[in-house]
């Protein structure tokens, strides 16, 4: 059975380095085996098919090659469209109600215990607010997440040390949804 995957690389084709040209990245994806692969912006989101059932697996693939074919580390999480429809529709901020950069997601390599954020005094930051989900983390910055103080707490690494993290506003969360929905 063939299932529909997105790729999301962190850290690529930021600030001038680690350059990932997508037609490139694309050409990754077709050389590993994948079929269906479409690209989203210029900041490491694919979409493709494959018949693994191993998202890790594909991750860890993914990485390899990416490493292979521009001589640096991208970390990649792999995630089923089932996956990424569940995360959209757990949604707990009211999403229809925001502007895509007020809302973002941070997809997790793994499952997240709120014990990570214990020390942080969430009222503080109010009225930002982050919420924990299924290996992925929802963040309501109203003012956006280059403005949010909260964003910088939750990104400490006492928060984050030993995980692979990468965000998307929710502009890009739907559209994921939208380009791997079948």
């Amino acid at each position: 059975m063939t299932t529909t995957y997105a790729a999301l690389l962190r850290g690529i084709n930021v600030g001038g380095s680690k350059k990932v040209p997508m037609p490139e990245l694309r050409d990754v994806l077709a050389g590993l085996g994948h079929t269906g692969i479409a690209t989203h912006l210029q900041s490491g989101n694919a979409v493709f098919r494959s018949d693994s059932e191993d998202a890790d697996a594909l991750a860890a693939a993914l990485e390899q090659a990416l490493h292979e074919r521009f001589g640096f580390a991208v970390d990649c999480l792999v995630r089923d469209a089932a996956y990424l429809a569940a995360v959209a529709d757990a949604c707990p901020f009211p999403a229809a109600e925001l502007e895509g950069k007020q809302l973002h997601v941070t997809y997790f390599d793994r499952p997240v215990d709120a014990s990570r954020f214990a020390d942080l005094d969430a009222e503080a930051f109010l009225p930002e607010e982050f919420r924990l989900g299924d290996r992925c983390m929802y963040l309501y910055a109203p003012d956006g997440l280059g403005r949010s103080k909260l964003a910088v707490a939750l990104g400490r690494p006492r928060h984050v040390k030993g995980l692979v993290a990468t965000s998307r506003n929710w502009n890009t969360v739907a559209q994921l949804v939208e380009l791997t929905r079948d």
